[in-house]
């Protein structure tokens, strides 16, 4: 497996903390409204990369976060007239059934900011003792300075940081330097939490690395994934702290995919392009919204446009299309088993084993579908070849987490469709265009 580290700019071998166990966290969303389909990029990248290390046999523990306390959480609880855990649930639910409806695994542990707080205040406690974080008027803040590692994962130095780098830290008079952003807040509006500095709450860029010392030992983990826009302040920042309090950048491997466009410009509230999951799921289905998703890799932007989809439902459709053909002869002919081809399953996985290249894997799958489209069509047909390829073709789309909603059949269902076939044998039309609108209204054909 290669994957490319955003930590030393470069593809390399991946070596696994433990032999055969993988340790993966992705940053998840900030619960104050739905998903849009920017959120959902890392969401999918990361399932293939958890599904593809478990094909090769790696037990993988897979961990993605909610952040429900926020600043945008208790605003949008007012304007809902909801208290912040009512919204939180609310849109937890909404991401939730995204996950589910675009066939993605649940995480091994999906940990909440508000159900890990004792953690977050035992953390920046031992910050504060170590000299690495200050206290001002009820607020705690992270010594940027004192980290002199700091920008390993960006690139970017302490000294060309302008005002206020921390995008989630207002302006103000009181930090020691303006690099130093925010672990604890004082606040007397929304939720509050008892801490030893004031009532509030935690800064974002603390969660994160709170959660993985909770989960995994020392705080150390094999991937730490998420978008591109978070590498710069808070994947950043979250590494300042690791290194603070345990000499090491958190993760071995930081991965991160490039952002949507919507026809060649940036998805964007004030540009009013954003496109919501939900709709989109429901309008697309979940095949071609992640095949759309993966036909690009995730280290570059992926544009969205009107073309770009009409090309996806195509390879889609072929794929849908022999799925349906061939399990509807293989039912009726009584020969599907189970066997299937490990040498092109393995084939498609060499590609997302090469820093997921999924563009590559689609065209694997698309690869079978001719082959299995050949079987078909020749007069002679082999039931064995055509059983092998559509289970080869199923366990490549399993791999990568589609969808093959294939209609299992009755008997009596497979009577009614060698009728049709025989009606048509003997010419009898008008029977066997009955036999067709049984067929067609019971989904069949």
């Amino acid at each position: 497996m290669k994957v490319f580290n955003t930590l030393t700019n470069k593809k390399e071998e991946f070596v696994p903390i433990k032999p055969n166990e993988v340790s993966i966290y992705v940053c998840g969303p900030t619960v104050y409204n739905y998903v849009h389909i920017g959120n959902t990029r890392p969401m999918i990248v990361f399932d293939v990369l958890r599904r593809t290390f478990e094909y090769l046999g790696y037990k993988v523990t897979f961990v993605s976060n909610f952040t429900d306390v926020d600043d945008k959480i208790i605003k949008a609880a007012k304007e809902e007239g909801v208290s912040e855990k009512e919204l939180t649930d609310k849109y937890i639910k909404a991401y939730e059934d995204v996950r589910r409806g675009l066939n993605l695994l649940f995480p091994t542990y999906a940990p909440r900011v508000t159900e890990t707080m004792q953690p977050i205040i035992d953390f920046i406690k031992e910050l504060v003792d170590q000299g690495y974080a200050y206290e001002i008027d009820g607020d705690v803040y992270f010594r940027v300075t004192k980290i002199k590692e700091y920008g390993m994962l960006s690139g970017i130095k302490v000294e060309d940081l302008i005002a206020g780098a921390s995008e989630r830290v207002d302006e103000n008079d009181k930090k020691e330097s303006s690099t130093d952003f925010a672990l604890w807040k004082k606040t007397d509006e929304g939720i509050q939490f008892e801490s030893p500095w004031s009532k509030g709450r935690p800064g974002w860029h603390t969660e994160c690395v709170v959660m993985i010392n909770d989960i995994f030992d020392n705080g150390r983990i094999d991937i730490h994934g998420g978008g591109q826009d978070l590498k710069f302040p808070h994947h950043e920042n979250e590494i300042a702290q690791s290194m603070a309090c345990h000499h090491h950048p958190i993760a071995n491997v930081w991965m991160h995919n490039q952002m949507i466009n919507i026809n060649n410009q940036k998805m964007s509230k004030s540009l009013g392009n954003v496109l919501w999951a939900k709709d989109l799921l429901n309008e697309l289905g979940c095949n071609v919204y992640k095949w759309l998703m993966l036909s690009t890799h995730y280290r570059n932007p992926l544009n969205f446009t009107d073309e770009v989809l009409a090309s996806v439902k195509k390879e889609v459709e072929k794929v849908e299309n022999v799925l349906k053909q061939t399990s509807l002869y293989l039912q009726v002919n009584h020969c599907l088993k189970e066997d299937y081809c490990q040498d092109s399953v393995d084939t498609m996985v060499e590609a997302l084993a090469d820093d997921l290249n999924t563009s590559l894997a689609l065209t694997q799958i698309l690869g079978q579908v001719k082959v299995l489209n050949q079987a078909m069509r020749v007069k002679e047909k082999d039931d064995s070849m055509i059983s092998m390829g559509y289970q080869t073709l199923v366990r490549m789309l399993d791999v990568m987490g589609f969808v093959h909603d294939v209609k299992v059949l009755s008997e009596e269902d497979i009577s009614l469709y060698q009728a049709w076939l025989n009606e048509k044998a003997v010419k009898n039309f008008e029977k066997a265009d009955q036999l067709r609108a049984q067929l067609q209204e019971k989904g069949i054909i």
